[in-house]
């Protein structure tokens, strides 16, 4: 646990009314007294500081080294040593090879686009969820996937703090809003847009036959691997299969 994320839990028992909800350290009615509360502001100001003054640097040398980038370019394609169609061709082929060694070190920011059906409603896969809990083991709260900016905006879902925005899960490997006697999601009405959206009944990592309530014989091991791997691992959307 990093020293930041480990000074926010200690401090949890301090933390002051925020947007009308009570907790502890209030003071009387329920409000923080004014020293917290610009204790708190502070604290929430000093953290804005580093974070743009990081975000600073990282621009100002990401400037740096796209002018070097374009120089070399123009110099290379002057003296006829390489073409605009070889320039762009390789420069998908090491942006691919790239994105997917971002992903694999867990770096960057996962979000993901939510997306709306014909008639511009959001999507809202119908399944019957609590009738096939027994088969299935809601095996679909075991995958990882990235929320989308509204659900990380509204503050009701919760998301791994070392690797934003990533559904937060549990050292079991299931998520961190299922109940885990009655497998029940825990925000259902709130839950967050992916899970909206998902459809089971095409994933052939758990049904074999959907219709015929046959799970995928692959299940069981997807089951253990899913609770096996480390939840801090690398980001990626539904597991294997696209958010989209």
């Amino acid at each position: 646990m990093s020293t930041a994320i480990k000074e926010a839990t200690e401090a949890r028992p301090r933390l002051i009314q925020i947007r009308g909800r009570s907790v502890a350290g209030a003071g009387q009615g329920g409000e923080a007294p004014p020293s917290q509360v610009e204790e708190l502001r502070e604290e929430v100001a000093r953290g804005f500081l580093y974070a743009h003054s990081r975000a600073n640097v990282n621009s100002s040398k990401l400037l740096e080294v796209s002018a070097f980038s374009y120089a070399l370019i123009e110099l290379l394609a002057e003296r006829g040593l390489i073409t605009v169609e070889e320039l762009d061709e390789r420069k998908a082929e090491v942006s691919r090879r790239l994105a997917e060694k971002f992903a694999e070190r867990g770096m960057g920011v996962a979000l993901t686009a939510e997306e709306k059906d014909a008639d511009g409603a959001p999507l809202n896969a119908e399944i019957d969820c609590e009738a096939r809990l027994h088969l299935c083991h809601a095996a679909c709260c075991r995958l990882r996937f990235a929320l989308t900016a509204r659900d990380v905006e509204e503050g009701r879902v919760k998301w791994n703090l070392g690797q934003p925005y990533m559904i937060r899960q549990g050292d079991d490997g299931y998520c961190h809003h299922l109940d885990r006697p009655s497998q029940r999601c825990g925000i259902y009405e709130e839950r967050p847009f992916v899970c909206r959206a998902y459809d089971c009944r095409g994933d052939k990592r758990i049904w074999e036959d959907f219709e015929q309530r046959q799970v995928s014989p692959e299940l069981e091991n997807l089951i253990e691997r899913l609770g096996a791997r480390d939840c801090n691992a690398n980001p990626s959307p539904i597991d294997e299969r696209s958010a989209n």
